[in-house]
C-alpha cells in the first residue's frame, strides 16, 4: 500500500512537472519562476522548503528524546526567521529585481568580487549535501522496504521533478504539499492523543542533562540566523511578483510555522509520556521515533502520514539541488544564459547525495545544524551589503575561509559551543580585515 501511494504521488508530480516545464526559456524561469510566484504560495514553498523531514522525523524524536527545550530550540528558529525576513526580505527582494541576481550568492560578487561569490557557492554545496541527504534519509525510513531500494526512489523523485519543470514545478508541488503536511501533522497528534497519551513528562523539564543553557544556545545560534545564511531560503525572497506578495509570504509562513511547530513538538511529548506510561515501546534510536508510531497506527493513517513526511523531504531537497545548481552554474562556473548545464548539475548533485545518504551518517537534527553552523561565516558578509561600508575581497575571502574551518574543526572535536565559535571568529576577521581594507 506504502509503495502504491509513493507512485501515484510520483505520478502526479510529475503531470505537475511537464506542465510547469511549458514556457522556461530563461535561467530566471528555471530557478526563479520568473519572479512572478504569489504571496501564498511563496509562503507555501517557504514554509516546505524550510520545513522538511527534519520537523516529522527530526523533531520528534528529539522531542521524545530530550524533552520540552526542543519546542524552545525551534520556536527560536522561528522567531529569528520572521525577525530577519521582516527586515531584510524587502531588501533581498530588491536588490536581487534590480541587479537581476538569480543565485543568492550573486549578492556577494558586486561588494566583494567573483572569488568571494564562487568561495560561498563552493562552502554553500559542501555543507548543504549533509542537510538534503537528511530528506532523503527520513523519507528511506519511512518507505519500509530495502533501505537502498528507497534511498534511490525518493531520489529519483527529487531530481526528475527539479530536472523537468525548476521551481514553477517545485513552487506548485510545495502549496499541495505543504497543506497535506499539516493536516497530516495535526492527524498524528489527534490520534496520539486518542490512543497514545495526553500531557507533558516529568522527564521533559528543561534545563536538563541534553538541554543545558550552552548546548540550546550552541545549537539556536545558527537556526536564528537560517533565513539569511540558508542559500535555498534567501533565494526565496527574490521570487514574490511584487512587495504585497512578499509580506503575504512573510506573515503567511510565520503562521504556517508555529501550527507545524506546536504539532510536531506536542507529538514527541506524547509519545515520550506513553513511553513512560508504558502504552508506547521505547525507542533507543530517536530517528526511529516517527517509524515506531507509524507501526501501530491504522494502515491508511500511518501511510498518509508517512507520504506527508516523504513529500516535506522531497520539497526540501527539490529546492536545495536548484539553488544549489544555480549557483555552481553562476557563480563557479560562470554560465548566465543556458539552461541544459543547469539541469545536468541537478543530476550530479543527486548522484552525491544518494552516496552520502547510504553512508547513514548521523542524526538527522545533528547533521541538520551542522550544514547551519558551517553556513554562519556567511553572515558578516551579507550584513555587511546592507550596513556596513568596510571589507572588500581580502575580508570576504578570508572571512569564510576562518568562518569554514572553525566549523568544521571543532564539530569534529565534537566542541558543544561550535556555532558560538564560528560566529565570533567570522565577525572578527571581518571587521579586522575589513578595517585593513578600508584604510589601504
Amino acid at each position: 500500500m506504502m509503495l502504491l501511494a509513493v507512485i501515484i504521488y510520483m505520478m502526479i508530480g510529475t503531470i505537475i512537472a511537464l506542465y510547469a516545464k511549458k514556457g522556461i526559456i530563461t535561467q530566471e524561469d528555471y530557478f526563479l519562476a520568473n519572479r512572478r510566484v504569489g504571496g501564498v504560495i511563496s509562503a507555501l514553498t517557504y514554509a516546505s522548503t524550510t520545513y522538511s523531514a527534519f520537523m516529522m522525523v527530526g523533531l520528534v524524536g528529539l522531542t521524545y528524546a530530550t524533552g520540552v527545550g526542543s519546542a524552545g530550540f525551534e520556536l527560536m528558529y522561528l522567531v529569528g526567521t520572521l525577525l530577519l525576513l521582516s527586515y531584510y526580505a524587502p531588501k533581498f527582494w530588491r536588490i536581487g529585481k534590480e541587479k537581476g541576481y538569480v543565485s543568492p550568492s550573486e549578492i556577494f560578487e558586486d561588494r566583494y568580487g567573483k572569488p568571494v561569490a564562487t568561495l560561498s557557492a563552493i562552502l554553500a554545496l559542501i555543507a548543504l549535501i549533509p542537510y538534503t541527504s537528511i530528506q532523503i534519509i527520513g523519507s528511506a525510513y519511512l518507505l519500509k522496504i530495502d533501505y537502498t531500494y528507497a534511498v534511490f526512489i525518493v531520489a529519483f523523485v527529487i531530481a526528475f521533478w527539479a530536472f523537468l519543470g525548476g521551481l514553477r514545478s517545485v513552487a506548485i508541488t510545495d502549496a499541495i504539499q505543504g497543506i497535506f503536511m499539516l493536516a497530516m501533522a495535526l492527524l498524528a497528534v489527534l490520534w496520539t492523543a486518542e490512543n497514545v497519551a495526553v500531557g507533558i513528562p516529568e522527564s521533559a523539564r528543561f534545563p536538563n542533562d541534553f538541554w543545558t543553557p550552552l548546548r540550546f544556545v550552541s545549537l539556536t545560534v545558527p537556526w536564528f540566523f537560517f533565513a539569511l545564511t540558508n542559500p535555498q531560503v534567501s533565494q526565496r525572497m527574490f521570487i514574490p511578483k511584487d512587495e504585497r506578495a512578499l509580506k503575504r509570504m512573510v506573515v503567511l509562513f510565520g503562521l504556517f510555522g508555529l501550527i507545524y511547530t506546536i504539532l510536531v513538538t506536542l507529538l514527541g511529548l506524547f509519545l515520550r509520556q506513553g513511553t513512560e506510561i508504558g502504552v508506547f515501546p521505547e525507542v533507543k534510536y530517536r530517528d526511529e521515533v516517527t517509524p515506531a508510531l507509524l507501526s501501530i497506527m491504522p494502515e491508511p493513517l500511518a501511510i498518509a502520514i508517512a507520504l506527508s513526511v516523504i513529500m516535506a523531504s522531497v520539497t526540501t531537497a527539490n529546492s536545495i539541488v536548484l539553488t544549489l545548481s544555480s549557483m555552481i552554474l553562476r557563480d563557479v562556473v560562470g554560465e548566465k544564459r543556458r539552461i541544459a548545464l543547469g539541469r545536468f548539475f541537478v543530476i550530479i548533485l543527486t548522484i552525491f547525495l544518494v552516496i552520502f545518504a547510504l553512508q547513514k551518517p548521523g542524526y538527522i537534527v545533528e547533521l541538520a545544524v551542522l550544514s547551519s553552523t558551517i553556513l554562519l561565516c556567511q553572515l558578516p558578509l551579507i550584513l555587511g551589503i546592507f550596513h556596513f561600508k568596510i571589507g572588500g575581497k581580502l575580508a570576504g575571502l578570508s572571512t569564510l575561509i576562518t568562518g569554514f574551518t572553525t566549523a568544521v574543526s571543532l564539530s569534529y572535536l565534537k566542541i558543544p559551543w561550535t556555532s558560538i565559535a564560528v560566529l565570533i571568529v567570522s565577525f572578527v576577521v571581518f571587521f579586522l580585515l575589513g578595517i585593513f581594507e578600508r584604510k589601504h
